[in-house]
Protein backbone atom coordinates (compact mmCIF):
# COMPACT_ATOMS: atom_id res chain seq x y z
CA UNK A 1 0.00 0.00 0.00
CA UNK A 2 1.40 3.52 -1.37
CA UNK A 3 1.92 5.57 1.77
CA UNK A 4 -0.06 8.56 2.21
CA UNK A 5 0.59 12.05 4.06
CA UNK A 6 -0.66 12.82 7.22
CA UNK A 7 -3.94 15.16 7.29
CA UNK A 8 -2.09 17.60 8.59
CA UNK A 9 0.49 17.71 5.72
CA UNK A 10 -2.25 17.59 2.75
CA UNK A 11 -4.04 20.70 4.77
CA UNK A 12 -0.19 22.35 4.64
CA UNK A 13 0.40 21.29 1.20
CA UNK A 14 -2.92 22.41 -0.58
CA UNK A 15 -2.91 25.67 1.99
CA UNK A 16 0.61 26.58 0.17
CA UNK A 17 1.67 28.62 -3.06
CA UNK A 18 2.41 26.67 -5.83
CA UNK A 19 1.06 24.60 -8.67
CA UNK A 20 1.07 20.88 -8.35
CA UNK A 21 -2.11 19.45 -8.17
CA UNK A 22 -3.11 16.96 -5.12
CA UNK A 23 -2.95 13.71 -7.23
CA UNK A 24 0.59 14.30 -8.11
CA UNK A 25 1.95 15.09 -4.76
CA UNK A 26 0.23 11.98 -3.46
CA UNK A 27 2.66 10.25 -6.25
CA UNK A 28 5.17 12.41 -5.35
CA UNK A 29 5.02 11.43 -1.69
CA UNK A 30 4.56 7.92 -2.01
CA UNK A 31 7.54 7.66 -3.86
CA UNK A 32 9.95 9.67 -1.31
CA UNK A 33 8.63 7.42 1.57
CA UNK A 34 9.98 4.84 -0.89
CA UNK A 35 13.01 6.32 -1.82
CA UNK A 36 13.87 7.89 2.08
CA UNK A 37 14.14 3.99 2.90
CA UNK A 38 17.64 3.81 1.13
CA UNK A 39 18.82 5.96 3.91
CA UNK A 40 20.30 8.80 1.66
CA UNK A 41 18.94 12.43 1.18
CA UNK A 42 16.09 13.65 -0.93
CA UNK A 43 16.80 16.29 -3.38
CA UNK A 44 14.01 18.52 -5.28
CA UNK A 45 15.36 20.75 -8.04
CA UNK A 46 13.03 23.63 -8.32
CA UNK A 47 11.86 24.87 -4.50
CA UNK A 48 9.62 27.94 -5.53
CA UNK A 49 7.55 28.78 -2.58
CA UNK A 50 7.78 25.03 -0.94
CA UNK A 51 4.57 23.17 -1.91
CA UNK A 52 6.34 20.81 -3.06
CA UNK A 53 8.79 20.63 -0.41
CA UNK A 54 6.31 20.19 2.26
CA UNK A 55 5.71 16.66 1.26
CA UNK A 56 9.53 15.66 0.82
CA UNK A 57 10.25 17.39 4.18
CA UNK A 58 7.65 15.15 5.41
CA UNK A 59 8.79 11.84 3.89
CA UNK A 60 12.44 12.45 4.93
CA UNK A 61 10.88 12.89 8.60
CA UNK A 62 8.90 9.81 8.26
CA UNK A 63 12.09 7.93 7.00
CA UNK A 64 15.24 9.23 9.10
CA UNK A 65 16.58 11.12 6.02
CA UNK A 66 16.54 14.86 5.03
CA UNK A 67 15.27 16.70 2.14
CA UNK A 68 17.34 19.00 0.45
CA UNK A 69 15.47 21.50 -2.10
CA UNK A 70 17.57 23.57 -5.02
CA UNK A 71 16.55 26.77 -6.25
CA UNK A 72 17.90 30.89 -7.18
CA UNK A 73 14.53 32.02 -5.78
CA UNK A 74 14.39 34.36 -8.69
CA UNK A 75 11.87 32.47 -10.74
CA UNK A 76 12.27 30.42 -13.18
CA UNK A 77 11.14 31.93 -17.26
CA UNK A 78 7.53 31.90 -17.09
CA UNK A 79 7.20 33.72 -13.62
CA UNK A 80 8.92 36.58 -14.63
CA UNK A 81 6.28 40.17 -15.46
CA UNK A 82 4.81 40.22 -18.26
CA UNK A 83 4.10 36.18 -18.26
CA UNK A 84 1.33 33.75 -17.37
CA UNK A 85 2.57 32.41 -13.97
CA UNK A 86 4.08 35.55 -12.34
CA UNK A 87 2.99 36.14 -9.12
CA UNK A 88 3.44 40.32 -8.15
CA UNK A 89 2.89 38.68 -4.34
CA UNK A 90 6.63 37.23 -4.59
CA UNK A 91 8.49 40.11 -5.86
CA UNK A 92 10.70 41.81 -3.58
CA UNK A 93 9.92 45.70 -3.85
CA UNK A 94 13.43 46.75 -2.81
CA UNK A 95 15.17 45.31 -5.63
CA UNK A 96 12.49 44.84 -8.31
CA UNK A 97 12.66 41.30 -8.61
CA UNK A 98 10.99 37.85 -7.71
CA UNK A 99 12.68 36.64 -4.45
CA UNK A 100 10.29 33.24 -3.45
CA UNK A 101 12.79 32.59 -0.10
CA UNK A 102 10.71 34.34 2.29
CA UNK A 103 7.55 32.59 1.25
CA UNK A 104 9.41 29.31 1.29
CA UNK A 105 10.84 29.87 4.82
CA UNK A 106 7.25 30.97 5.78
CA UNK A 107 5.59 27.94 4.25
CA UNK A 108 7.77 25.04 6.17
CA UNK A 109 7.49 27.18 9.06
CA UNK A 110 3.42 26.92 9.01
CA UNK A 111 4.00 23.29 8.19
CA UNK A 112 6.29 22.71 11.48
CA UNK A 113 9.42 21.05 8.68
CA UNK A 114 12.16 23.51 8.74
CA UNK A 115 13.74 20.86 10.87
CA UNK A 116 14.21 18.49 7.91
CA UNK A 117 15.38 20.57 5.08
CA UNK A 118 18.50 22.05 3.38
CA UNK A 119 17.17 24.82 1.58
CA UNK A 120 20.46 25.33 -1.00
CA UNK A 121 20.12 28.71 -2.22
CA UNK A 122 21.82 29.34 -6.02
CA UNK A 123 21.79 27.93 -9.63
CA UNK A 124 21.16 24.33 -9.87
CA UNK A 125 24.30 23.48 -11.96
CA UNK A 126 26.53 25.43 -9.41
CA UNK A 127 25.44 23.80 -6.58
CA UNK A 128 24.98 20.21 -8.72
CA UNK A 129 29.06 21.32 -9.01
CA UNK A 130 29.74 21.08 -5.45
CA UNK A 131 27.85 18.29 -4.45
CA UNK A 132 29.70 15.40 -3.02
CA UNK A 133 27.23 12.62 -1.82
CA UNK A 134 25.08 10.42 -3.06
CA UNK A 135 21.07 10.47 -2.86
CA UNK A 136 18.38 8.56 -2.83
CA UNK A 137 15.88 10.74 -4.98
CA UNK A 138 16.48 13.39 -7.29
CA UNK A 139 12.94 15.05 -8.40
CA UNK A 140 13.63 17.61 -11.20
CA UNK A 141 10.86 20.56 -11.27
CA UNK A 142 13.35 23.31 -12.21
CA UNK A 143 13.12 25.69 -15.64
CA UNK A 144 11.10 24.33 -18.62
CA UNK A 145 13.83 25.07 -21.29
CA UNK A 146 15.94 22.33 -22.77
CA UNK A 147 19.17 24.55 -21.42
CA UNK A 148 17.76 24.29 -17.47
CA UNK A 149 16.39 20.58 -18.14
CA UNK A 150 19.05 19.33 -19.18
CA UNK A 151 21.43 21.16 -17.16
CA UNK A 152 18.86 19.94 -13.86
CA UNK A 153 19.71 15.87 -15.53
CA UNK A 154 22.99 16.07 -16.03
CA UNK A 155 24.48 17.87 -12.95
CA UNK A 156 22.21 15.78 -10.36
CA UNK A 157 21.48 12.07 -12.40
CA UNK A 158 25.30 11.47 -11.39
CA UNK A 159 24.48 11.23 -7.83
CA UNK A 160 21.44 9.17 -7.93
CA UNK A 161 22.03 5.97 -6.74
CA UNK A 162 20.96 2.17 -8.19
CA UNK A 163 17.76 1.80 -7.08
CA UNK A 164 16.79 5.55 -6.74
CA UNK A 165 14.18 6.93 -7.80
CA UNK A 166 14.14 9.81 -10.60
CA UNK A 167 11.20 11.86 -10.83
CA UNK A 168 10.49 14.44 -13.67
CA UNK A 169 7.46 16.81 -13.22
CA UNK A 170 5.71 18.51 -16.15
CA UNK A 171 5.88 15.80 -19.00
CA UNK A 172 3.57 16.69 -21.38
CA UNK A 173 4.58 14.60 -24.86
CA UNK A 174 2.30 17.10 -26.95
CA UNK A 175 4.05 19.49 -28.94
CA UNK A 176 1.25 22.13 -28.52
CA UNK A 177 2.89 21.99 -24.33
CA UNK A 178 6.95 23.14 -25.85
CA UNK A 179 6.95 25.98 -23.47
CA UNK A 180 5.85 24.28 -20.51
CA UNK A 181 6.72 20.31 -20.84
CA UNK A 182 8.35 19.58 -23.83
CA UNK A 183 12.19 20.14 -22.22
CA UNK A 184 11.04 17.65 -19.16
CA UNK A 185 9.25 15.32 -21.98
CA UNK A 186 12.96 15.16 -23.12
CA UNK A 187 14.67 14.24 -20.61
CA UNK A 188 12.36 12.00 -19.22
CA UNK A 189 13.10 10.26 -22.78
CA UNK A 190 16.48 10.50 -22.37
CA UNK A 191 16.48 8.77 -19.53
CA UNK A 192 14.72 5.79 -20.81
CA UNK A 193 16.51 5.76 -23.66
CA UNK A 194 20.07 5.43 -21.38
CA UNK A 195 19.14 1.82 -20.32
CA UNK A 196 19.79 3.01 -16.83
CA UNK A 197 16.24 3.38 -15.86
CA UNK A 198 12.83 1.38 -16.13
CA UNK A 199 9.20 3.60 -15.08
CA UNK A 200 7.63 2.90 -12.10
CA UNK A 201 4.67 5.05 -12.69
CA UNK A 202 2.96 8.06 -14.46
CA UNK A 203 0.72 10.03 -12.61
CA UNK A 204 -0.94 13.46 -14.76
CA UNK A 205 2.57 15.11 -15.48
CA UNK A 206 4.58 13.55 -13.28
CA UNK A 207 6.83 10.63 -14.01
CA UNK A 208 8.54 8.38 -11.56
CA UNK A 209 11.99 6.21 -12.77
CA UNK A 210 14.07 3.85 -10.69
CA UNK A 211 17.71 3.90 -11.63
CA UNK A 212 18.20 0.17 -12.63
CA UNK A 213 21.81 0.80 -14.01
CA UNK A 214 24.72 2.86 -14.36
CA UNK A 215 25.30 6.25 -16.82
CA UNK A 216 21.98 8.65 -17.99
Amino acid sequence: MSATPKPEVRTAFEAAKGFMPLDEGLALYAAAVEAGALGLPLLEVGTYCGRSTILLADAARETGTTALTVDHHRGSEEQQPGWEYHDPEVVDPEVGRMDTLPTFRRTLHRAGLEDHVIALVGKSPQVARVWGGSLGFVFIDGGHTDEHAVADYEGWVPHLVEGGLLLIHDVFPDPVDEFTGQAPYRIYLRALESGSFTEVSATASLRVLRRTGPGM
